[in-house]
C-alpha cells in the first residue's frame, strides 16, 4: 500500500525526471571537457624527444618529434602483422609520434611499440620550424645562410640571429599581404567596374567612341597604379627570400628551408613554463585571428568565425521580421477556425523537415529562379557569368531563416497569447486604433517571447551544415563578405563557415591524424560562438523582460 500511494503521490516522477536531466547534463558537460582536453591542448608546445628505435625490420633508426598520444594494441594483434615480439605482456603500448618533415620522411606521423624504443633524449637544441607547406620541421640549428653565403657564426649566435632575421621576414610577409589583398585588389575591383561597365554600354547601344576614350583611360590610370604596385611587391619579393636556414634532422641529413615559408621557429625544451604558456596563447590567438592553410590543416579559422557570425546576423534580421509579422497575423487578425488551425499544424510540421530539404528548395528557388531573373533583370552585362545566381550568403541566410521560421512563429505566438486580454482592451477603450495596439503595447510586451525564438532560431542555424553546402558554403573562400570596396556587404559572395569547416577537415583530409586535433578545437569554437550569440540575445531578453514586467503583472 504504501508502494502504491508513493507512485500515486508523483514522487517518482519528479526524482525520474531529475534523474533524466542530471544524466542529460552529465553527458553534455562530459562531451564539452572531452572537446576541450582534446582541442585546446593541441596548441601545447610539447617538448621535442629524440628516440633510438629499432624498427619492423629489426633496423636501428633514430626519430624525433612530438609523442601526439599512446594507447594499447594487443598482442596476437601485432604478431598476425608480423611483428616479432620479445615480451610476453597480452597488451603493447603503442606511441603516436609526430616526426614532422614530411617532404623528407612523406608522412607527418609514425606509430612506435614502447619494447622497441631503446633510448629517449630530450636535447635543449631541438627546433621546431613551423612552415607554411609540408607541416612542421623539426631538428637542429646548422647554419644561417643570406643570398647563398653561410653566415660566420659562433653556436651561441647563431639562434638570437635566427629569430631575429624570422621576425623581419615576417614583417615583410605581412606587408605583402597587405598589398596583395587591399591594393592589387582595389586594382581588380575598379578593373572589374570597368569592365561591366563597357558591357553595359554595348548591351544599350551607347558605347560611344567619347565613352571608349573615357574607359581607356580609366583603365590606363587602374594599369599604371598596378605596374607601381606590382614594381614594389617584386622588391618585396625579392628581400623576403634572401634569409635561409640549415636544419639537420636526426638522421644527420641536412635541409635548407628557406625563411619566407617559415611562420614560427622555436625551441620548446628549453622553454620555461611561463614562455610555454605564452607560446600556448599566442598558438590559441593564432588559430582564431589567421587563415587556414595546408589544405585547412594548419593556420587558423578565422574567415569561418567571420562567415558564421555574418550568416547568422543576416539570418535574424530576414526570419525576426517575417516570423513576428506572420505570428501576429495568425493570433490577432485570422479568423480562427479550421483553416487556421491547418495553418498552425502545417507551421509545426515545417520545424521537422529535413534541413536537406531545405537546401535543395533554396538551391532551386533562391539560387536558381530568383537570383537567375535578378541577375537577368540588374546584372545582365555580367551574364553568363553569375552575380546573384550562383550559392552566396544572402541565399545561404534567406535558407537558415525559412528553416528556422516555424520557431520563431510558434515563440511570438505563445507570447501574444500570454498578454492579458484587459491591456487590449483598456487600449482600445483609450481610443488606440488595433494596429496601434498591437505596435505600441502588445508587440513590445512580447519582445520577450520574440527573443526567446530568436535565440532558438540562432542555436540552430548556426549548427546546421548540410543545407549550406548547396547555397553558399565552401572549403576556402578567397575573399570575406565585408570589405572595403563599395558596396562594402557582398552578399552575393561564397563564405566559410565553422560547421562545414569540421566536416571538410575531419572527413575530406588527407592527413586524418593532423587534422584530427583541430576537429575538437573547431567544435569548441563553434560552440563558444554560439553561446556568445545566444548570450547576446539572452541579455536583450531579460532587459526587455524587465522592462515590461510591470505592465504583464
Amino acid at each position: 500500500m504504501k508502494i502504491q500511494a508513493w507512485f500515486k503521490s508523483g514522487s517518482p516522477w519528479i526524482w525520474l525526471n531529475a534523474a533524466a536531466v542530471s544524466t542529460s547534463l552529465i553527458m553534455v558537460f562530459g562531451l564539452l571537457a572531452l572537446i576541450m582536453v582534446r582541442g585546446l591542448g593541441f596548441f601545447w608546445p610539447s617538448d621535442v624527444q629524440v628516440l633510438d628505435y629499432v624498427d619492423e625490420n629489426q633496423k636501428q633508426i633514430r626519430l624525433m618529434g612530438e609523442i601526439w598520444g599512446d594507447g594499447d594494441v594487443s598482442r596476437q594483434t601485432l604478431l598476425e602483422n608480423g611483428v616479432k615480439l620479445d615480451t610476453d605482456d597480452e597488451f603493447i603500448t603503442r606511441y603516436t609520434l609526430k616526426t614532422g618533415n614530411r617532404d623528407i620522411y612523406g608522412a607527418d606521423f609514425r606509430l612506435i611499440l614502447k619494447p622497441f624504443i631503446q633510448s629517449t633524449d630530450l636535447p635543449d637544441d631541438a627546433m621546431v620550424v613551423v612552415r607554411r607547406e609540408w607541416g612542421n620541421f623539426y631538428g637542429f640549428l646548422d647554419s644561417i645562410k643570406e643570398k647563398d653565403n653561410k653566415l660566420a657564426l659562433a653556436n651561441d649566435q647563431l639562434w638570437p640571429e635566427l629569430e631575429k632575421r624570422t621576425a623581419r621576414v615576417l614583417a615583410l610577409h605581412d606587408q605583402i599581404v597587405e598589398i596583395q589583398k587591399s591594393d592589387i585588389g582595389d586594382v581588380n575591383h575598379e578593373l572589374e567596374k570597368l569592365r561591366l561597365k563597357k558591357r553595359r554600354y554595348e548591351l544599350d547601344n551607347k558605347l560611344t567612341q567619347a565613352r571608349i576614350t573615357e574607359l581607356a583611360q580609366a583603365r590606363k590610370i587602374q594599369d599604371d597604379r598596378y605596374a607601381e604596385i606590382q614594381k614594389r611587391l617584386n622588391e618585396l619579393n625579392q628581400d623576403i627570400v634572401r634569409d635561409s636556414v640549415i636544419v639537420r634532422i636526426a638522421d644527420g641529413q641536412t635541409k635548407e628551408i628557406s625563411l619566407d615559408k617559415v611562420v614560427k621557429v622555436y625551441q620548446p625544451n628549453q622553454m620555461s613554463v611561463f614562455s610555454k604558456l605564452g607560446t600556448y596563447f599566442a598558438n590559441i590567438w593564432e588559430f582564431v585571428s589567421d587563415e587556414p592553410r595546408e589544405a585547412n590543416t594548419e593556420g587558423g579559422v578565422f574567415p569561418a568565425i567571420f562567415g558564421t557570425v555574418m550568416m547568422v546576423m543576416i539570418m535574424a534580421v530576414l526570419v525576426t521580421p517575417l516570423g513576428v509579422i506572420a505570428a501576429v497575423y495568425l493570433r490577432e487578425y485570422a479568423k480562427q477556425g479550421p483553416l487556421t488551425r491547418t495553418i498552425r499544424i502545417a507551421v509545426n510540421n515545417l520545424a521537422g523537415v529535413p534541413s536537406i530539404v531545405y537546401g535543395v528548395f533554396g538551391l532551386g528557388f533562391f539560387v536558381y529562379f530568383l537570383g537567375g531573373n535578378i541577375d537577368r533583370l540588374f546584372f545582365s552585362e555580367g551574364l553568363p557569368a553569375p552575380t546573384f545566381g550562383t550559392p552566396g550568403i544572402l541565399w545561404s541566410s534567406l535558407t537558415l531563416a525559412i528553416l528556422t521560421l516555424p520557431v520563431v512563429i510558434v515563440a511570438t505566438e505563445e507570447g501574444l497569447s500570454r498578454i492579458p486580454k484587459s491591456i487590449r482592451e483598456g487600449s482600445l477603450a483609450l481610443g488606440a486604433t488595433k494596429f496601434e495596439t498591437l505596435w505600441r503595447t502588445i508587440i513590445p510586451m512580447s519582445s520577450p517571447a520574440i527573443m526567446t525564438g530568436l535565440i532558438l532560431a540562432v542555436a540552430r542555424a548556426a549548427g546546421e551544415v548540410a543545407p549550406l553546402m548547396l547555397v553558399g558554403v565552401v572549403k576556402l573562400a578567397p575573399s570575406l563578405p565585408l570589405d572595403g570596396n563599395a558596396p562594402f556587404v557582398h552578399l552575393d559572395r561564397k563564405f566559410m563557415h565553422l560547421g562545414f569547416h569540421i566536416y571538410d577537415v575531419g572527413f575530406q583530409s588527407p592527413n586524418v591524424e593532423a587534422a584530427r586535433p583541430l576537429v575538437y578545437a573547431t567544435s569548441l569554437l563553434l560552440v563558444l560562438v554560439i553561446i556568445a550569440l545566444n548570450i547576446v540575445a539572452i541579455g536583450i531578453r531579460n532587459r526587455l523582460r524587465e522592462k515590461y514586467r510591470a505592465l504583464e503583472s
